[in-house]
């Protein structure tokens, strides 16, 4: 495996939560923050996977049918659009 160095830059309180976290753990802040970066890759990834698979060949105008025969609702507070 090779490795790489990056100067990371934390707010102090995230800082001294991963220190508490990484401690609680026994393992160094470096491994802490290289293992949740590694696993944040690989949720957003298995996001990505999932969505396309589920989306398949479909076409946005493939929605067409659904939204035509959703009933003509007010949105539930707080899921009302605004533009700007």
């Amino acid at each position: 495996m090779t490795k790489s160095s990056y100067p990371l830059k934390l707010p102090h309180s995230v800082k001294a939560a991963a220190e508490r976290l990484a401690k609680a753990d026994g393992v160094s802040l470096n491994q802490f923050i290289a293992t949740a970066v590694a696993e944040k890759i690989g949720t957003l990834n298995t996001v990505d996977a999932f969505l396309e698979q589920q989306a398949g060949k479909s076409l946005p105008g493939d929605m067409m049918q659904f939204l035509t025969n959703a009933p003509d609702v007010d949105p539930v507070a707080g899921d009302e659009f605004h533009d700007g």
